[in-house]
């Protein structure tokens, strides 16, 4: 059992063998022919990449920046040079997977031009959509741009490092503010009638 939890991908192999477990004993799998099947494993795809997207954000935020002034400064290249990076690449594919799998969704159920329009019964989801759409527009063309000069990935003198790192910064939080509504309307598009 240890093998399996000392690699990160091997931990990830197993979750999914025993999620096909699961779907076999269920029965679930004798539906797999069903066009409703696919859209269901699609929906869990999204998901899935919300989770990761918002679960790194709330990293960022409530984990890291709020811990950065208590590392002692020869330890913050560990951070800087190593866990951001890493950390970031999960976060800017995580949230266009999130983007690609809800646009697919949406035009999967024929939805896409009501919601993005905040037609008549999509407004939840369709607030919600645009909420996302600014947070990974902010992800992909502010907080990476601003985090690859901040962390020393692209040549950027002191003071441009120090700009780029507060705009980064607040536009993080001001996707974690959107967080909160964007997630509240996901939910609420298929529990409270309006």
């Amino acid at each position: 059992m240890g093998a399996i939890f000392q690699s990160l991908g091997r931990t990830v192999f197993a979750g999914f063998a025993i999620l096909v477990l699961l779907i076999i004993a269920t029965g679930a799998g004798a539906r797999m022919g069903d066009a409703s099947w696919w859209a269901f494993v699609f929906r869990w795809l999204h998901v899935l990449c919300g989770v990761m997207w918002v679960g790194i954000l709330y990293y960022f935020n409530f984990v890291q920046m709020p811990s950065m002034p208590k590392i002692p400064d020869e330890q913050k290249p560990a951070i800087g040079k190593v866990i951001a990076p890493a950390a970031l690449f999960w976060f800017r594919w995580s949230a266009l997977a999130t983007v690609v799998t809800g646009i697919a969704l949406a035009g999967k159920y024929r939805y896409l031009g009501s919601a993005l329009t905040l037609g008549e019964g999509h407004v939840y989801i369709g607030v919600g959509m645009w909420l996302a759409l600014i947070m990974a527009f902010n992800v992909w063309f502010i907080i990476w741009p601003n985090q690859k000069k901040a962390l020393g990935l692209v040549e950027a003198d002191a003071g441009a490092k120090a700009k780029a790192a507060r705009i980064a910064m607040l536009t993080s939080r001001f996707n974690t503010m959107l967080s909160i509504p964007m997630l509240f309307c996901m939910v609420a598009q298929q529990n409270i009638p309006l």
